[in-house]
């Protein structure tokens, strides 16, 4: 892959984890610990391709809607998961950012996150953005609410300073979107990130997911037409 164009921010909606548990007839959160060691798996492909900037769709704002039991679970095998894999991740120098809301995070969650996100703060390699209670709508609400109540004049917003008061502020935009499980939708991701976004749509379950399906979706986008991060043509 090295000679062939590569996404520098690439956008993963994972899918697939209770079809999965489903399939085998175990619970949910089964499905969604299988989930959690196919991202690891996924981390270290993108790791050896060379991948700049990842970000993945973990929690969104609509999740808050599944079974409290179901959520409860999550938040414990987030906590569990990072604790698990923070010492490799830092060995491999990636840093760990958020994207999203924390307002309704536990104190538990909020510190396992900030201590990953310090722990790393320092590392060089690929940046790993965990989106985390995260609406693509609701962060461009909180942009133009934050620019309100710092005084900008919202009849001139330029797109520069939407960028610089988004969740991550200047984060670069998505170059590749990879969805898994069939799925064909954006579900209120990245919204105004992935403006100029390739996709790429895979119909494996995310607890199978690994370097091979990395490696389709890479080979996918080499052969995209790109100039300038855009679209040629746009």
């Amino acid at each position: 892959m090295d000679e062939k164009q590569l996404p520098k921010h690439i956008a993963i909606i994972m899918d697939g984890n209770g079809r999965w548990a489903t399939s085998k007839k175990l619970p949910r959160l089964f499905g969604h610990k299988a989930g959690v060691e196919a991202t690891d798996r996924v981390l270290e492909s993108l790791v050896n391709h060379n991948i700049e900037f990842a970000t993945l769709y973990t929690f969104s704002t609509e999740n808050w809607n599944r079974p409290s039991d179901e959520v409860s679970g999550l938040f414990e095998l987030f906590i569990k998961s990072l604790g698990k894999y923070i010492d490799k991740i830092d060995s491999n120098n990636v840093r760990l950012i958020h994207t999203g809301r924390t307002c309704h995070f536990s104190e538990k969650v909020k510190k396992a996150l900030d201590d990953a996100v310090l722990r790393t703060s320092k590392n060089t390699g690929m940046t790993l953005c965990l989106a985390i209670d995260y609406g693509g709508r609701q962060e461009i609400i909180d942009a133009v609410r934050s620019m309100a109540e710092e005084g900008c004049d919202l009849s001139n917003v330029t797109e520069e300073m939407m960028d610089s008061h988004l969740y991550v502020p200047n984060m670069p935009p998505v170059d590749l979107v990879i969805r898994s499980a069939g799925e064909q939708r954006l579900s209120n991701f990245l919204i105004w990130e992935c403006a100029y976004a390739e996709y790429y749509y895979s119909p494996t379950l995310w607890p199978d997911f690994g370097d091979e399906e990395i490696s389709k979706a890479l080979e996918s986008y080499a052969e995209r037409k790109r100039k300038f991060g855009r679209v040629e043509g746009c």
